[in-house]
């Protein structure tokens, strides 16, 4: 790779990791906790996480480049994060592989299903799918995975008006929770 091509990277790195901070913040908000009784587990927390990270790797993969080299930077930021909490725990080197790994393929699922319930615009799908990927087929509050759904829909339509610029230059802004419940 050239010099050229390391600062590209170098660039997108740090992009990718001020957005994924965001997104870490974002999926902290103790509504989702408190209010709607999303299980503040490691699981839990991983899943409010997911949803955040996917709706932002997904609107930039939407844009024109830099987006999608930006939207890699996102998740290759999350899962050197996961990467590190998994050593901080004590997990054992030779478990961490193959623990990110399915914790990699858990994103991904979530993501194609969140994706799919996005792109046909369908609130009960992508209730459904927040209800089996975050309430993990234990009984959600009454309302909780639709609450859910609304503010994903909401998070996913105030990202899409984010500048490119910003997000490029490691900047994005999601909505309080109780903001895009309403």
């Amino acid at each position: 790779m050239g010099l050229m091509g390391l600062i590209r990277r170098g660039r997108h790195e740090r992009a990718g990791f001020g957005l994924y901070g965001a997104a870490v913040s974002a999926a902290r908000d103790s509504y989702f906790y408190a209010t709607l009784g999303v299980p503040d587990t490691l699981d839990g927390r991983f899943d409010m996480l997911g949803l955040h990270a996917a709706l932002l790797i997904r609107r930039l993969r939407q844009c024109p480049e830099p987006g999608p080299a930006i939207a890699q930077a996102v998740f290759d930021a999350m899962f050197s994060d996961m990467d590190r909490n998994l050593r901080e725990m004590g997990v054992s080197d030779l478990a961490v592989g193959k623990r990110v790994r399915a914790m990699w393929e858990a994103f991904h699922g979530r993501a194609q299903a969140y994706d799919a319930a996005l792109d046909a615009n369908d609130p009960d799908a992508l209730a459904a799918a927040v209800s089996r990927n975050v309430w993990r087929g234990e009984q959600a509050a009454h309302g909780a995975t639709e609450t859910l759904a609304r503010v994903a829909l909401a998070q996913s339509a105030f990202l899409a008006d984010q500048p490119l610029a910003d997000l490029a230059a490691g900047r994005v802004r999601f909505l309080p929770a109780t903001e895009a419940a309403r």
